[in-house]
């Protein structure tokens, strides 16, 4: 086998990473690469999984204040390996890349009776751009099913904005059906940085009937 990222010949090695995490990658990248993603530890935010925080993280008690729920699990850490995959992921647009977390997220997802699955859009500038959409990518390489139920408009990058330019940021989804909404969700993501997305698509749909929103991201 070739790792997608070193892209050097291995052999499957059940000795490394956790069980959790395991059978998820042992066919996508080798051990080396691999043990550089940092899995979220035991001691994060109650809320949103921030890393080495004891409590609710200055993020989710903003969100609080504000009276909006915050209900988000994250698997890993953004630190620097996370950073170099996605950029090679999304910014250079390796396509391949999807099937690094594949198994990772239907583990995870496989179980979430009850709740359907709605990926993060894209604005149609930023999918143009670069070719797919990577959390539809991801979820699709799964095979798990989701509904489309969001749109985005063209808007100023988040990943441009400061912190306080991305916590005030005005909506920029639209829902692309108001019919049938179904009564539970879980926002797909592939970064969760301030949360400010995750609340502007949460609050659209509880605005339009959908009773109870979660959220999920691959990196926190």
């Amino acid at each position: 086998m070739i790792c997608l990222i070193c892209h050097l010949p291995f052999e499957s090695n059940l000795n490394f990473s956790s069980v959790f995490f395991l059978s998820a990658v042992e066919d996508a990248v080798c051990s080396s690469c691999f043990s550089k993603f940092q899995p979220i530890s035991n001691s994060h935010c109650p809320a949103c999984c921030k890393n080495n925080v004891n409590t609710y993280c200055q993020d989710c008690l903003y969100w609080q204040n504000k009276g909006q729920k915050v209900n988000h699990r994250a698997l890993f850490c953004y630190n620097q390996a996370m950073k170099d995959y996605f950029s090679t992921y999304k910014f250079q647009g390796d396509y391949l890349l999807r099937k690094v977390f594949a198994k990772t997220v239907r583990k995870v997802l496989k179980n979430s009776r009850g709740y359907t699955l709605v990926p993060i859009p894209l604005s149609r500038s930023s999918l143009n751009s670069r070719g797919f959409n990577q959390v539809q990518a991801f979820l699709d390489e799964a095979k798990l099913p989701y509904s489309q139920l969001l749109g985005k408009n063209d808007s100023i990058k988040q990943s441009s904005k400061t912190r306080q330019e991305r916590l005030s940021s005005q909506q920029f989804f639209y829902l692309r059906k108001t019919k049938e909404l179904p009564d539970k969700v879980i926002l797909v993501d592939d970064i969760y940085t301030t949360g400010a997305t995750i609340q502007l698509a949460s609050q659209l749909l509880l605005e339009n009937g959908v009773k109870t929103v979660k959220s999920f991201s691959l990196a926190r």
